[in-house]
Formats: structure tokens, sequence, C-alpha cells
């Protein structure tokens, strides 16, 4: 890891955690008319949109830790690549509920700094490992978005376009982990991935 890695490392982070970050690809929901939403339904869709944007601040952390454990350089090119496409569903989630008058989760420091540990703990595993962790973070993320697009109000179709954009760009970061030599992680640390992520959906959406 160079030096100029490590500062674009940290002012991604910061980025991250200011609320300034920036894409460079366009806004899946930047020609779609805003449809008016129900009380509920405005409700709805600014707390799955709030977990959305959480999950994008740990996926920040967990790729940022992992090119920093990286062995082979083009591995940790892979993690800096994908970290820098989740940052464009960082700056999504945001405008969206920005759009629709919501916040951001107050805890997502500490949920940052959590999957920052998460994050290293994988790496120090080695390459095909951290791999693994990749896989399996993109399969329950893209369950857990589908699952957004069932619950999210059939009318909001700015956020039901940022939401099947993401989970298209995670299906592809779990195909090229696992096409890079991802191993295949303990049903133990796959279930405990799994209760964390359930912990962070149920806090994010509330608080």
């Amino acid at each position: 890891m160079t030096t100029d890695e490590l500062i674009i490392g940290f002012d991604r982070a910061l980025r991250t955690l200011a609320g300034t970050a920036s894409s460079q690809r366009p806004n899946p929901a930047a020609n779609l008319p805003e449809q008016t939403l129900t009380p509920e339904e405005h409700r709805l869709a600014g707390g799955l949109m709030r977990v959305n944007h959480t999950g994008e601040v740990c996926a920040q952390a967990l790729y940022q830790a992992q090119a920093l454990t990286a062995r082979q350089p083009e591995i940790r090119r892979r993690f800096v690549v994908a970290a820098r496409e989740e940052e464009d569903h960082l700056a999504w989630a945001q405008e969206r509920l920005a759009e629709l008058g919501d916040r951001t989760s107050y805890a997502n420091p500490v949920w940052y700094a959590g999957s920052f540990a998460i994050g290293l703990f994988a790496g120090v595993g080695g390459d095909r490992t951290s791999l693994g962790f990749v896989v399996e973070t993109e399969r329950q993320v893209e369950e857990h978005l589908t699952d957004h697009m069932d619950r999210l109000p059939p009318a909001d179709a700015r956020s039901r376009a940022i939401v099947a954009a993401m989970r298209d760009d995670e299906a592809r970061h779990a195909a090229a982990a696992r096409d890079a030599g991802a191993s295949e992680l303990p049903l133990p640390i796959r279930a405990l991935m799994r209760a964390t992520a359930k912990l962070m959906t149920l806090t994010a959406y509330r608080f």
C-alpha cells in the first residue's frame, strides 16, 4: 500500500462519515419523475433508504480495511475499485434521503468502525479469506436489497431504480471475488455476519 493510496483511503473515510461522498456514475433515478407518496410510504421509503445508506457506509469501511491488508497488488486493486463503485451507492442513497426529507443514521460512525475492524480481521486471514468475506457479504446484501425492492412503495420509482442498480453491482462484486479465488467461509462465521447485518438493519431503520 503506497502513501498515495493511504491518503486516498483516509480521504474516502472522511467523505463517508462527513456525508460528502460523490458519485462518478449518473444517479439511476436522475431522469425519473418524483411521485406523490402517502405519509406512511414516505416514512417506509426513508427508513429503507437509511438502512441502504448505512450498508454502504459499512461497505466503505470493509473494502478500505481489506485493501490495507491485501497481500497481492491485484487483489488490493480490486478492493479499491469496488470501494469506489460502492461510493456511488453511498452518494445515491444520500441524495435520495435528502429528496425524501429524511436523514442518515446517527450510528454510522459506530458501524464504520466495526466494519473496518471486521475488514482487518478478514484481511489477516489472507487474500482468499478476505475475498470470501466479499462473496458472503455481497450475497447477503443482494438478498437484503431484493427484500427492499419488494417492500418499497410501488410509486417510489426513484428509490427502486437506485436499489436495483445497487443490487446489480453487488452481484457483480460477489462474482468477481469468487472468480479471483475466494474461499468459502465456515458456517459459524456466515451466521455471525448475518446476525450482525440484522442488528445493523434494525438500528439504522429507527436511528
